[in-house]
């Protein structure tokens, strides 16, 4: 496990999103960073079915779960699992373990991607 710190709590909304980019393994990695109820998510800020930034969607309840909505097509996914909860998605997005420490936000960045995580203010 590598925790990167990426930003600060207060940098993100209670209920809302923040877009990161971390260097991992040569390349730009893109990072949803969401808030929602007291957790905090990690996943790829890119939706599964168009390419698009999650950040630029809402962050709601839907079917009972946490989720980010694709603004584009209408596509939610579960903060915690990365799965789609709806049409027109059908592929999960990685999410990342994450810790808050105080007031700074960390990320494992050598995490795969595949495993569900959230960190509690």
């Amino acid at each position: 496990m590598a925790f990167e710190r990426v930003c600060a709590l207060s940098d993100i909304k209670e209920t809302g999103s923040l877009r990161v980019e971390l260097a991992a393994g040569g390349h730009v990695e893109a990072l949803a960073v969401v808030r929602f109820e007291g957790e905090v998510y990690a996943l790829e800020d890119r939706c599964s079915h168009a390419d698009v930034p999650l950040t630029d969607g809402d962050v709601e309840l839907f079917q009972g779960a946490p989720t980010i909505e694709c603004f584009l097509h209408g596509s939610c996914f579960d903060l915690r699992t990365g799965e789609p909860t709806n049409l027109p998605a059908t592929e999960p997005v990685p999410v990342y373990p994450v810790r808050v420490d105080g007031e700074d936000v960390y990320v494992d960045t050598e995490a795969d991607g595949a495993r569900p995580a959230a960190a509690a203010n």
